[in-house]
């Protein structure tokens, strides 16, 4: 009997999600989180998060045609930059700095090197990056949350206060779960990033290597150097190791796609982290250890690949 069979190389398992369908479950899990956002900053932050979407889609769609490419605005890439580099920014933030930062996003870090799938760098956290050294004073300006945003009053977040020392004025830790702290936009809300972050695990969007070693990472090394149980909780709950843990440390461009390479990464972001927050200047140290750990990415997944079956080094020659 004569067999019709087709010989393909691997993989032979697929699936039917394409990029535009994992775009779409990370945006619906950001959701909640840009709620509270608005909730806890009011209108402002809800124009920022506005801004940076259509920004970040505007100026992809302008790349393309430029550059006469095809158009990829509808895979929701470019959505889903625009939402991360919003929450990354304080509720304070100048339209017009927003706008520079979604062009640093989407030009110079994701279209110079290709675009999607060839960017080196999550996007999102270099035009943060940029934005910070740029515009210091304005990236680092906290307001005290409010019922949607009704006061503007200065306020420390809890990283803050906890660099210089100022334990007493620390926020309750259900504040700092539920978001009724300073900070950015989308980090605030430990408890709603969570949630969204375990949707996309449930979704098979993200696998738990990667945030549970960086977590657990963060989390061990904080309560040895950190002050103990009740500073390391403030060290996992606030500030934006759930937002980098879950959406950004876990981009599939700029991380490994070894297993042990993932843990390796989560790994590396939270000693970064750690060492930022604890001996660094700066009271955060999310969105540098991410960018670092994403240009090791590379030599990570060299060193972590597995075996070929059947494949042996050849013997070297006497």
């Amino acid at each position: 009997m004569k067999l019709d069979v087709t010989v393909t190389s691997s993989p032979h398992i697929q699936q039917n999600e394409g990029v535009r369908s994992i775009m779409l479950d990370v945006i619906i899990a950001l959701i909640p989180a840009g709620i509270a956002g608005v909730y806890f900053f009011g209108a402002n932050a809800l124009n920022i998060i506005a801004v940076s979407i259509i920004s970040c889609v505007v100026f992809e769609w302008l790349w393309q045609k430029i550059m006469k490419k095809p158009n990829t605005t509808g895979d929701l890439s470019a959505v889903v930059t625009g939402l991360l580099l919003a929450y990354n920014l304080p509720p304070t933030m100048p339209l017009w700095i927003v706008v520079i930062g979604a062009l640093f996003a989407i030009i110079i870090a994701k279209q110079f090197f290709g675009g999607l799938g060839h960017n080196f760098i999550n996007p999102a956290l270099a035009g943060r990056a940029f934005l910070l050294a740029s515009w210091t004073s304005e990236m680092t300006k906290w307001v005290a949350p409010s019922i949607f945003g009704t006061d503007a009053v200065s306020q420390a977040t809890p990283l803050a206060l906890i660099k210089s020392g100022n334990y007493n004025s620390l926020p309750s830790l259900m504040d700092a779960l539920l978001g009724n702290i300073g900070g950015c936009i989308g980090e605030t809300s430990s408890v709603l990033l969570i949630i969204g972050g375990l949707y996309l695990i449930a979704r098979r969007v993200i696998t738990l290597r990667i945030p549970v070693a960086y977590i657990a990472t963060v989390a061990v090394l904080t309560f040895i150097f950190g002050g103990g149980a009740n500073l390391m909780l403030y060290h996992l709950f606030t500030g934006g190791l759930m937002l980098g843990a879950f959406f950004m440390a876990t981009d599939y461009t700029t991380s490994p796609v070894t297993p042990w390479g993932q843990v390796i990464m989560g790994i590396g972001c939270g000693l970064i982290t750690v060492v930022i927050r604890l001996k660094g200047g700066y009271p955060e140290g999310v969105s540098y250890s991410i960018l670092l750990m994403n240009v090791a990415t590379p030599l990570i997944d060299k060193y972590t690949k597995p075996r070929v079956f059947g494949h042996f080094k050849k013997a070297k020659e006497a």
